[in-house]
């Protein structure tokens, strides 16, 4: 009988509720994984972007929900044999677009998300881009980097540019042509 997987956890839960992004933990603590380890994270809801970043270091996940607003996740190494059926993941960061600078129009909407916790900005920038219509831009200014919403916004074929200013981090997000 051979041991059991080494599993490393690390609870974000406290970040969430302070407002604290946690995206730089978690990418230290999967730094740390060894060989053949797994990665427990505990969150307070569930990190769908976060799936396609582990998707590209070489995890699986298995998610279930704990009580009525907390989530537990566990990213496994894929198997050696079994090919990754999701897409590749983007950068995390900002991604240019071809087009100049001047080429943007001007934002057909703002969002101000300060002051909100995650996933909340997250959240209202998805949904209002959902009833924009192609090439519109929408700008969202926020208290922090949304990390997790950049490869969310490169899978649905949207375009960005950042800049991080004191009193925030302003996106401004194109609606791709064929977004979802």
């Amino acid at each position: 009988m051979s041991d059991p997987m080494p599993v490393i956890t690390l609870d974000v839960r406290d970040d969430l509720r302070m407002g604290r992004e946690p995206f730089s933990r978690i990418m230290a603590a999967v730094g740390e994984i060894g060989a053949g380890s797994s990665f427990r994270l505990l969150a307070t809801f569930e990190p769908i972007p976060l799936y396609r970043v582990m998707a590209s270091k070489g995890f699986d996940h298995t998610a279930h929900q704990i009580g009525t607003e907390d989530w537990e996740i566990l990213f496994a190494p894929r198997a050696e044999d079994e090919e990754q059926t999701s897409l590749p993941p983007g950068p995390v960061g900002a991604w240019p677009d071809s087009r100049s600078e001047n080429d943007w129009p001007d934002p057909a909407v703002h969002l101000d998300n300060r002051g909100l916790l995650p996933p909340e900005p997250m959240m209202q920038i998805l949904q209002t881009l959902e009833v924009m219509t192609p090439g519109q831009v929408l700008l969202a200014i926020n208290e922090r980097d949304p990390l997790f919403l950049y490869p969310e916004l490169e899978a649905r074929g949207h375009t960005i540019r950042v800049e991080r200013q004191p009193d925030g981090v302003y996106v401004r997000i194109r609606r791709g042509e064929t977004a979802k």
